[in-house]
């Protein structure tokens, strides 16, 4: 059975797994990219700039990737996030900056993603959203595919999809659906000495306890310390 995860998911120390209002210019939002420096500097992050382009697609990662990267427990983390993933459900927001209808969707030239003609997850991603798109195919095996009839649909059509492997769940508004509905099996929290201030809180209103979760594990790393809670 498919286990449900969230992985290598940067948090604020106040909070916040986004930062607010974001554009082009901030793909999660202003000063979000802050939360995401320990991922930056891994080996596993310089390897996927090497493969992809999306690095060129988004400005405020201009300087990143110029050397091999950092191994240790961070890159350990990093390394682990993307082992025995089948599938993967975002919410629109992680897809893109684009409100409303898709535009030219029939001329082919709507939003497809930050990452360039192929993005990293190589495997079929979900995206919930309230305007339907047909399923978009990229290079290196990732489709996206469009879910306008909620959350529990998302999650059946993405473990048919995942044949048993596991399903990494991300964005700060869809990890919230699926905790709340008591659906993600396990969390792993990389939290980042960066106060935000201000963006999409990732608990709030939430009893995780509650809920039956609790953390396990708790290790520091060179950037992050990393957070593992598990439902029981």
């Amino acid at each position: 059975m498919s286990k449900v995860k969230v992985a290598a998911f940067s948090v604020s120390l106040d909070g916040f797994g986004a930062g607010p209002r974001q554009d082009l210019q901030n793909p999660i939002g202003v000063r979000g990219l802050e939360m995401h420096d320990w991922f930056f500097q891994t080996e596993v992050f310089k390897r996927m700039t090497g493969q992809s382009s999306w690095i060129r697609e988004m400005e405020a990662f201009k300087t990143i990737g110029q050397s091999s990267g950092a191994r240790g427990i961070d890159n350990d983390f990093a390394a682990a996030s993307f082992e025995n993933v089948g599938a993967y459900i975002i919410g629109r927001n992680m897809f893109g900056p684009v409100r409303g209808s898709w535009k030219d969707e029939a001329s082919g030239e709507s939003w497809k993603g930050w990452w360039g003609a192929n993005p990293p997850f190589h495997n079929p991603v979900f995206v919930l959203t309230h305007y339907g798109r047909a399923s978009l195919e990229m290079e290196g095996s990732t489709t996206f595919h469009f879910i306008t009839d909620g959350p529990d649909s998302a999650l059946s059509k993405a473990k048919a999809a995942a044949n048993g492997k596991e399903i990494r769940i991300g964005g700060v508004s869809v990890i919230r659906q699926y905790l709340i509905s008591g659906q993600i099996d396990e969390l792993h929290l990389a939290v980042t000495p960066v106060l935000l201030g201000e963006g999409e809180a990732l608990f709030h209103g939430i009893n995780l306890h509650q809920l039956g979760y609790k953390p396990v594990k708790v290790v520091a790393g060179e950037k992050a310390t990393h957070v593992i809670i598990k439902k029981s």
